[in-house]
């Protein structure tokens, strides 16, 4: 239960803001094989 008590509002916060910022670099400049309608890492609605 500590574990969960040590964790603060800010760092959830910047967490989320991490997975956010790192998901539109890897839609951005990944290639299609990757992140693309049939991606093996992220299935996006991207323009291939």
């Amino acid at each position: 239960m500590s574990l969960i008590v040590g964790i603060s509002f800010f760092e959830v916060c910047m967490a989320l803001l991490t997975i956010g910022l790192a998901e539109r670099i890897l839609l951005g400049y990944a290639p299609a094989t990757m992140v693309g309608r049939n991606g093996w890492l992220i299935r996006g609605e991207i323009e291939e």
